[in-house]
């Protein structure tokens, strides 16, 4: 996989308001790449005059949200020549941003749930609309921000609650069905993992509270309605340009037919998060995990080196 140990440095932490789960993360990421044998260095960029410990041969991007995600540390890293993990900048921007995603997954033919955009607090109940519906935040990860509103009088709470994390957001429709994550790494698509929530919606305290989502991987369902959740995973990756790996978020309506929610470009790399364990079920350990992700930005990077020569 690798010819021989690097120096990596695992970002981790950062300024976004998802800092406390990105240290979880790298700190996960980095106990296993110096298990590996690698010389590993752990940086947190929460002040702007960050700088790479010398000797830095690839950086592993354990960030979330906003600055890590939405493709800023990505630009910063390509004016410095440093090779990083996962998505490139643009990607990443895309990626992050819910709307722009939303836009390019209608433009791409995925199969997405319908939405409106609002970027007014005092904004009015949609026209058209009926509830329920969903607001999030457009650039925000882990959920933040996410209200679920049940009747049309709940509406002005949930847009104050939702604004408080970015002044434009996502209106959808609420999908009725099965919640389920696709992770990919490289060519492959790793087991469905599905999420069932015992109380109320998956939303943040929800995801970092023990007990209070069950996880199924792989998931229970019938081969033809896998593959089409597959493919859908595989296409709005493609559609934002992804490259290297990711999680795909989607619903299952009662049908059969798959609804992407959105890509995280950075999905959470704690030893419990969604993309080891879906990893954990194709035979791939932690430590394999984050071994490979190092691989493909390294292997990348040495192509692109011959190319130039």
């Amino acid at each position: 996989m690798l010819e021989r140990r690097l120096t990596i440095t695992v970002m981790l932490g950062g300024p976004s308001a998802e800092r406390e789960v990105s240290l979880r993360s790298g700190a996960g990421v980095a106990s296993a790449l110096r298990a590996r044998g690698h010389r590993v260095f752990e940086l947190d960029p929460v002040q702007p005059d960050w700088r790479l410990p010398e000797g830095t041969e690839v950086v592993f991007l354990a960030l979330h949200g906003a600055y890590g995600e939405d493709g800023t540390v990505q630009s910063v890293l390509d004016r410095l020549g440093v090779p990083y993990t996962g998505c490139d900048a643009e990607a990443s921007r895309i990626g992050f941003d819910k709307v722009e995603s939303k836009r390019r997954f209608v433009a791409a033919g995925v199969p997405t749930a319908r939405y409106e955009v609002v970027d007014r607090p005092d904004a009015p109940w949609p026209e058209g609309w009926s509830p329920p519906v969903i607001v999030k935040p457009a650039r925000q990860g882990s959920s933040l921000g996410l209200q679920c509103v049940e009747r049309e009088a709940d509406w002005p709470a949930a847009l104050a609650a939702a604004w408080q994390y970015d002044n434009r957001l996502l209106v959808e429709e609420k999908i009725v069905g099965r919640e389920v994550t696709v992770g990919l790494l490289g060519d492959q698509v790793l087991p469905i993992s599905e999420v069932r929530v015992r109380t109320g919606l998956y939303d943040y305290r929800t995801k970092y509270t023990p007990g209070a989502a069950e996880y199924l991987c792989p998931a229970p369902f019938e081969e033809t309605v896998a593959d089409r959740i597959r493919r859908a995973a595989r296409a709005a990756f493609a559609a934002i340009g992804g490259r290297d790996y990711g999680r795909v978020d989607l619903m299952v309506r009662p049908d059969g037919s798959p609804v992407v929610l959105e890509v995280n470009t950075l999905p959470g790399m704690t030893p419990t998060s969604a993309l080891p364990r879906a990893a954990r079920a194709a035979g791939i350990s932690y430590e394999e995990l984050c071994e490979r992700m190092v691989a493909l930005a390294w292997q990348r990077a040495r192509a692109s080196a011959r190319t130039a020569a």
